[in-house]
């Protein structure tokens, strides 16, 4: 670690449960942020100024004017211009040191996978469950920690899905795939601005307590806010012995997702419009 680093980063080392050893471990990790929108901005922005080695951002939207209200990536100068380049603006002028790779495009199938193969937290910020669950596959297929945030109108939550360990449950698990699930977005249904800050900024942390190897991850937790009454709930789950993905006949460890996402393309976007 350089004097540079030892200097930004002196208030994390100042924590016994990170120091030099755990922050050098945020250093040399790679996120995947998939989404730029309002979870993944202060996902990005907090696991940027906290020295995350790399990132890579996907987003295939363009920066709208709604957007501003609660997508604290992006800036009004910037309406027009693609999320995952303003993203990457943004998180240079906090920490240019950070490796920022942009990716705007729609992922699924392959190409999803072969993203997911290459980082070593994934951070799900989108906004529909074809896309969470094209994630989740992924995630199981090549054993990632993956955590996943949700927003909408006051309601927010929160878990931490890591195959890593073999008794852990997925996204699968607590939201099977199969049940009619009913769609909500905020072009309809509205988000309170900070809503997604919150959520936003507790990925991050649990992202970086994954990275430095530190306390106790949402693995096996939903915790669930109502923030019009500032109440929060924790729910626990455990693994569904006979998930269709991460079970022992799961078709996530066949391949058999690939077949299925590549067939959704046009429906599993890894990008998050919206949220």
């Amino acid at each position: 670690m350089t004097d540079d680093q030892l200097l930004r980063y002196s208030r994390h080392i100042l924590l016994d449960a990170i120091g030099i050893e755990g922050q050098e471990r945020i250093l040399a990790t790679h996120a995947l942020i998939i989404g730029a929108g309002g979870l993944g901005s202060p996902v990005a922005l907090y696991l940027a100024s906290a020295g995350i080695g790399k990132i890579t951002l996907v987003d295939d939207d363009t920066v709208d004017f709604t957007n501003l209200q609660r997508q604290i990536l992006h800036v009004q100068s910037r309406v027009g211009m693609a999320k995952a380049e303003s993203g990457k603006q943004a998180l240079a002028a906090i920490n240019p040191t950070v490796d920022v790779v942009p990716v705007q495009k729609r992922l699924a199938g392959a190409e999803l996978d072969a993203l997911v193969a290459t980082a070593d937290i994934v951070l799900d910020c989108t906004d529909n469950f074809s896309t969470r669950h094209a994630i989740n596959r992924a995630c199981v297929h090549h054993r990632k920690p993956l955590v996943s945030g949700a927003a909408i109108r006051f309601d927010g939550q929160i878990s931490v899905y890591d195959q890593r360990h073999d008794d852990a449950p997925c996204y699968h698990c607590l939201f099977p795939e199969a049940e009619d699930i009913e769609e909500v977005r905020c072009a309809v249904m509205g988000v309170l601005a900070p809503l997604t800050g919150i959520i936003g900024s507790m990925q991050a942390t649990e992202a970086l307590k994954l990275a430095a190897g530190i306390g106790q991850s949402l693995s096996g937790r939903l915790l669930l806010l109502d923030a019009l009454d500032m109440e929060w709930r924790s729910v626990k789950f455990r693994k569904d012995p006979d998930c269709a993905v991460c079970g022992p006949n799961g078709d996530a460890r066949a391949g058999e997702y690939l077949r299925r996402a590549d067939a959704d393309r046009e429906s599993a976007t890894a990008a998050c419009r919206l949220a």
